[in-house]
């Protein structure tokens, strides 16, 4: 179980500071481009219109990040994206405690009746167990294996 404590912010684009774009950035560059050795363009023109969920620990380092989409943005759903930790944080339950924070924003933000996500295949049980279900059929986004997935409230 996680036990660092981590300090949550939600934040439009542009009330980001220069320092926080970079650090988002870089996480995600970390996660989704080396980490899982994926060439894509991250800046998908998406980052203006979200809202920015952040974890920092005691450090002021993000540990934690993902994109909140007001419902109709992306999908008719509310939605939530671009999910990530810090490898450094893997399996300490900070994966769990950022998307019950997403959740829960999604929730009292846009009285999000639902939530759809896209998930990576492999990462589907962790989801289920927060209560999102598949539909429709594994896609391939990136050449990664994905599933919409979606929370009814």
């Amino acid at each position: 179980m996680h036990t660092q404590k981590i300090r949550w912010e939600l934040k439009s684009f542009e009330s980001l500071s220069g320092v926080e774009i970079y650090d988002i950035l870089s996480l995600r560059d970390l996660v989704f481009v080396v980490e899982q050795k994926c060439i894509y363009l991250d800046a998908d023109g998406k980052d203006k219109v979200a809202l920015h969920l952040m974890g920092f620990d005691d450090n002021n380092s993000i540990m934690a990040y993902c994109r909140l989409f007001a419902p109709g943005l992306v999908y008719e759903e509310a939605s939530i994206g671009r999910v990530a930790t810090h490898p450094s944080v893997r399996r300490t339950g900070l994966g769990k405690a950022l998307m019950e924070q997403a959740i829960a924003q999604s929730d009292k933000l846009f009285a999000a009746h639902a939530i759809r996500i896209s998930g990576q295949l492999y990462l589907k049980d962790f989801y289920c167990n927060l209560g999102f279900e598949p539909f429709g059929s594994v896609y391939l986004e990136d050449d990664i294996p994905h599933i919409a997935m979606r929370r009814i409230a």
